[in-house]
């Protein structure tokens, strides 16, 4: 039943994103005869001859927004026994204090899960993630500077990047507890250190690998791959789930 009201409302925003500016080109955007984007056209290149992961991706369905570890037999995710506990809970209560049901913001590495739109701006010394969903920004460095030695947590941490040949890699900690990494509840502490390599494999499709290295939630770090794809002659919306939001009072779990 939660899946069915999570698929409703993020379908809805899926739906209003596709009509704004629409049929306004995407720059640069290769074509095929009939004037469509080219989503198996080579992957755009920076100056620098790095990969332009530019543009704006949606994630493919909810699979891995209602569980990251969609791709894994239950007993594959490591879980410590309080925290196996905690999501048995969760799930049997039907997700009924997921944060997103008060319009709390999604934090990492759910984000790039939720079935609203994404854009990364790419630039020399940082890149911006602006997320449809809540209207949300995140930060990556990418100019030298070190992870934090003592951050406040936050719902989305504090990132850093680097290019390691095709791949950008990004390390994120800070990243609060209240923080769901799905829907179906599974927990991140802020001893979390997660990290993320974006592959561009052509001009419509990129691969998002997500390692969650958190020893006091999980016994070992663990592994999961989303695949969003890109969203071109499009722009994203304002969203505001605040206003007039009538889902908690219906979600009275088990």
């Amino acid at each position: 039943m939660k899946s069915f009201f999570v698929a409703c409302a993020f379908l809805f925003f899926v739906t209003i994103a596709h009509g704004q500016w629409l049929n306004y080109p995407t720059k640069n955007a290769p074509r095929t005869k009939d004037g469509k984007p080219d989503m198996s056209a080579p992957t755009p290149r920076t100056k620098d001859g790095e990969p332009d992961i530019t543009g704006i991706w949606l994630a493919n369905g909810l699979k891995y927004l209602i569980s990251i570890a969609a791709d894994l037999k239950p007993d594959e995710v490591p879980f410590q026994p309080w925290a196996a506990v905690l999501y048995k809970e969760r799930r049997e209560n039907l997700g009924r204090d997921d944060p997103n049901n008060l319009c709390l913001p999604s934090g990492t590495p759910e984000k790039e899960a939720v079935t609203s739109p994404f854009k990364i701006m790419q630039f020399p010394d940082e890149m911006l993630i602006l997320y449809e969903s809540r209207t949300i920004y995140r930060q990556i460095f990418t100019d030298g500077r070190p992870l934090p030695k003592d951050p406040t947590p936050t719902w989305q941490g504090y990132s850093i990047g680097r290019w390691e040949g095709d791949d950008f890699v990004v390390e994120t900690i800070g990243i609060t507890s209240k923080v769901w990494m799905d829907t179906n509840g599974h927990p991140i502490t802020e001893a979390a250190h997660v990290t993320e390599r974006f592959r561009r494999h052509d001009y419509g499709h990129m691969d998002i690998q997500i390692t969650i290295d958190d020893p006091k939630a999980y016994t070992k770090p663990w592994t999961i791959v989303e695949n969003p794809h890109l969203l071109a002659d499009t722009e994203l919306l304002e969203s505001v789930c605040e206003e007039n939001n009538k889902d908690a009072r219906h979600i009275v779990g088990k």
